[in-house]
């Protein structure tokens, strides 16, 4: 039987939602291990930024709705997932970790994520499940685990999103961007 490897996307763009490389080459990651990746994002709306002048647009997107371009459209609503049906989860990086998933990219060490979110990544924690958090997206699991796992984390050498990291109850781990 195929490992299940779950995917949480956050809408479909490096600014406001999951970063387009690093989900499509995890994607092909789990394929290339011969496994089957279950794409999955939450059903909210989130305001658009403008990709090429980095700009608010004042339009909302929908994450699901968005993360289905990455998926080819075979993705499920985040809430209808449980731990018991994925042998590990995966969350690509992209500025959709930080704020469309949780608001740590507002709030910092006092993010509160997405209920839906949380409770999947607490219940793959409880039953020691691998959990794979890409680019910023280790800022999500540090706020939704740090208080009860302390997880070691990494974002690379940024001093002040380390601090607020170490501030979850979590701990960052400095490492350059070639490594992991």
């Amino acid at each position: 039987m195929k490992k299940k490897i779950g995917v949480v996307l956050s809408g479909c763009g490096v600014y406001d939602g999951s970063e387009i490389h690093e989900a499509v080459f995890t994607l092909l990651a789990i394929d290339r291990y011969g496994a089957e990746a279950v794409c999955m994002a939450p059903n909210k709306e989130f305001p658009e930024v403008n990709h090429l002048t980095g700009a608010a647009t004042g339009a909302m997107r929908n994450a699901l709705v968005e993360s289905a371009r990455i998926a080819r459209g075979k993705i499920r609503c985040i809430r209808e997932v449980k731990a018991g049906d994925l042998d590990a989860i995966v969350f690509p990086g992209g500025f959709g970790a930080a704020k469309n998933l949780c608001n740590f990219a507002e709030k910092g060490a006092g993010a509160e994520i997405l209920p839906e979110v949380a409770r999947l990544l607490q219940d793959m924690a409880a039953a020691k499940k691998p959990i794979c958090a890409i680019c910023i997206a280790p800022t999500l699991v540090a706020a939704a685990l740090g208080k009860v796992y302390a997880p070691k984390v990494t974002i690379g050498t940024d001093a002040g999103t380390a601090a607020a990291i170490n501030a979850t109850g979590s701990e960052h781990l400095e490492c350059p961007v070639k490594e992991f």
